[in-house]
Order: C-alpha cells, then structure tokens, then sequence
C-alpha cells in the first residue's frame, strides 16, 4: 500500500493541482487571477485575496522543497514577489486583505489570519531555498501579529482591526462566521506559521526564542481555552474566552489534531510533546466522529444538533492527514488502511480530471458542486497540496519509493 499511496497522491499533485495554479490562475500581467467559478470560467475582473497568493506561495514553495522541481520555485518567487510588493502595507506594515485586478489595494482591513498565511507561504520558501528576504518579512509580520493582535491580558490573539490597527467593527473571516472577536480557526493560522517560522531560524538566537515563546504559549491555549467539549474544538469566543456558539468543526478538529502535533515535534519539549500526543489523539478520535463508512468525512454539526452533510474538498483531505498522523505517530496501524480509503473516495468524486484541481464538494445528495469556486479566495492549492505532500514524505520515512510515479486511472 505505501508505494501505490505515494505513487497516487505524487501524480495528482504533480499534474492535477500544481499546474492549475501556474498554467489556469497565472496573470501574465503580473500576479495570479482572482477566480475561476465552478465551471472553470476565468473571472478576470476578481478582487485578489492575500490568502489565496500565501497559500499559492506556500504551496509552490513546499513542492520545491520534497520534489525539487525548478518550475515550482519560480512560481513560489512570484507569488512571493505578490506578497512583498503588492499585499504588504509599507506604510501601517501587516498585508492587505485584498487587491483589485489591476493590483491595488482594495480591502485594507487587517486579518491576522491572512498575515498568518503570509508568514507561512514566506517561511516555507526560506525553508526550502534559505531566502533571507522571505525570512526577514515572515518575522516581520510575526511582530505585526505580536505587536498589535496578542491580548496580553486574557491571553490568544484578536481577529481583525483596520488599517491602521485600530478596532473594526466587523471581524469576521467571511459572512458564515460569527463576529467574534477570538476564533479557533485563526489561532490555528497562527501557531501553524509560527511552527514554520521556527524552521527556518537559527535555533538558539534571540529570533529563535522569540517565536518559540510565542508558539509554546499559544500551544497551550488550545488546550487550555480552546478545547472544550469531549476533544471538540470550539470555534467562537469573545475577548474573556466565553464560547459564543455550539458547532462541531469536524475538519477542523481533524487538522488540528496533526498540526498541534507537528508543532509539539518542532518545539521539542518533552513534556509538552506528551501531553500534546495525549490531547490530539483525543482530538482525533473526536474528529473521526464525523467520518463515513465509505472513507469520506461529514463538513459539521450545527448548534441545533443537525448536520451538515456535505464532503468539502478541505476536509477530505484533512481526513486523509489526520488518519495518517494517528498510524505514523500514535501507533494505531489501522489507520494507515482508513486514511488510503479517504484517499481513494477523494479520487473517485472530488479531482477533476477533465480541467484540473478538485471540485468544492459533494452535496449531502451525492452531486457534485460544480456552483462553488474552483479557485478564489478560499479555494486554493492548500490543503490539498499539502496532504500529497504529507504523504509522499510520512510513508517515505518508512518505505521510500525511488520508482517514476503512475497516473491516477479516473473512476467512474
């Protein structure tokens, strides 16, 4: 199974998603398009989100790193370029949450998750090619979250303030999302940089201990202040840590179990490192709460105790993460067999053969979303890429694969 996983997963990352971003959503004219709809249409006129170009920085940057391909660091470069010249705010500093089409700035509000992403795509390219620009704006920014987002007094970090960082009524993410001024999903899109960061500074140095501090502290907050119902994750608060709704994020819960790990690994503390392997594989095992007897995973529960039955592309693919870390570092081998089935659910319904990427989701139905974006501002080479990536590098820490990769066959 460890080969034909890699294998699979290397061929979809490798002619499936990367070449979209660089081939379909490249602006020749400078930067990457805004949208592309649910029928592949190019919006050309789209305003241009900072996480959908960090996440493409990322994503390019990462492939560079496991495969080496000089295509994937040239897109990384410019993606880079993007951030640095055209997102980053050289007056106020943090990034703009969005440009227009011809590259100007458009919604100037300041969302940490959106500098979060930016310092993840810019520590991944310093990682994988030691560039000290990149590095030196992803501490930057690292300072601009410290500086003005972190609640000294109750702990965590504020949502959003405007340009010039000062408190904005509206701090949501998007329309769905309450207006809370704490989240779990940008404390999530913060320790997941910081952990990046720290990979590509000297261990050591005073930028080193800085961020490490930062991260080790907020590592416990999840489980201090975050993680709230039997390894569900809460999703809401307001400024004293009082939950303000009753959801179950079955994706979210899932992706958190691995990346709190990952950063425990990266830390280094062994009793930190304990508790955190004991917290997520409860987190995990809560998570998979949500999974399906075919491989795929539920999106949420809603407070009403409903359920949202739709298979996001996200969440699969996080399923697929999540599954894998529980065999690779929780010794629970079953795992391995469960997270190749999501996989394999994944090719079945979600990659797009015909025209590249994957679809937004599977309807609670069985339909696919052909409504939803195929790219924009939160459909983006991420999560999936990311996936691919864990796979190809967890199993081949244990059976590395030196054999050309075979095309995945479409299923009907």
């Amino acid at each position: 199974m460890f080969s034909d996983f890699i294998k699979e997963v290397r061929m979809c990352l490798t002619n499936n998603i990367l070449p979209y971003w660089y081939e379909q959503m490249l602006d020749p004219w400078g930067g990457f398009f805004g949208r592309r709809d649910g029928t592949d249409c190019l919006e050309r006129e789209a305003p241009r989100g900072a996480i959908m170009t960090a996440r493409i920085l990322w994503a390019m940057a990462a492939s560079y790193r496991v495969l080496g391909v000089e295509k994937y660091r040239e897109t990384a470069e410019l993606a880079k370029r993007e951030i640095i010249d055209k997102f980053y705010d050289p007056e106020y500093g943090g990034v703009y949450w969005s440009i227009d089409e011809s590259r100007k700035p458009l919604d100037t509000k300041k969302q940490f998750y959106a500098i979060g992403f930016a310092i993840y795509g810019l520590s991944e390219l310093a990682r994988a090619t030691g560039d000290t620009e990149a590095r030196d704006m992803a501490m930057r920014l690292f300072r601009d979250i410290e500086n003005y987002s972190h609640d000294h007094k109750n702990g965590g970090y504020i949502e959003a303030l405007t340009r010039d960082w000062q408190p904005i009524e509206d701090m949501r993410l998007s329309e769905k999302d309450y207006n809370a001024s704490k989240t779990m999903n940008t404390h999530l899109h913060i320790i997941e940089p910081y952990t990046n960061l720290l990979r590509c500074l000297h261990p050591g140095s005073e930028q080193y201990k800085e961020v490490a501090k930062a991260t080790a502290s907020l590592l416990r907050l999840f489980f201090d202040k975050i993680e709230k119902e039997r390894g569900h994750l809460g999703l809401f608060f307001d400024d004293e840590w009082n939950r303000q709704d009753h959801i179950i994020s079955y994706g979210h819960d899932i992706e958190a179990s691995w990346l709190l790990l990952e950063t425990a690994q990266v830390l280094g503390d062994e009793k930190l490192l304990e508790r955190t392997k004991r917290e997520t594989r409860r987190m995990a095992m809560a998570a998979l709460e949500g999974r399906c007897v075919d491989g795929s995973m539920i999106y949420e529960r809603h407070a009403s105790g409903a359920y949202d039955n739709d298979k996001h592309w996200w969440v699969q693919a996080e399923c697929v993460v999540g599954q894998l870390w529980l065999y690779r570092f929780h010794d629970m081998p079953e795992q391995l067999e469960r997270a190749y089935q999501t996989w394999r659910y994944i090719v079945k319904y979600l990659i797009d053969f015909d025209w590249g990427e994957w679809h937004w989701k599977v309807n609670a139905n069985g339909e696919i979303d052909h409504y939803s974006d195929k790219a924009g501002f939160w459909k983006c080479p991420y999560h999936n890429s990311r996936m691919c990536l864990e796979v190809i590098e967890r199993l081949s820490e244990i059976a590395p694969v030196k054999a050309e990769p075979q095309a995945v066959a479409q299923e009907a």
